[in-house]
């Protein structure tokens, strides 16, 4: 998480990963740590849809339904 996650956020937001379902659900779970309600659900959809594993799915479906 590198010391807060704003600063884990900050470090990850400019890697080239948008491709990477995790990149998308760890940006989700430091939006959700700092309070960035809608930006953490828009990252955790992307994450949705880029996720092959259905075990990985319902664990997302569960942190997008707790926002």
């Amino acid at each position: 998480m590198a010391e807060t996650p704003e600063r884990g956020l900050k470090l990850i937001e400019g890697l080239p990963l948008e491709d990477y379902h995790l990149f998308h659900a760890a940006r989700a779970d430091l939006l959700r740590r700092i309070g960035e309600r809608e930006r953490a659900r828009a990252a955790y959809e992307r994450a949705l849809e880029l996720t092959p594993n259905s075990a990985e799915r319902t664990f997302l479906e569960g942190r997008l339904a707790e926002l």
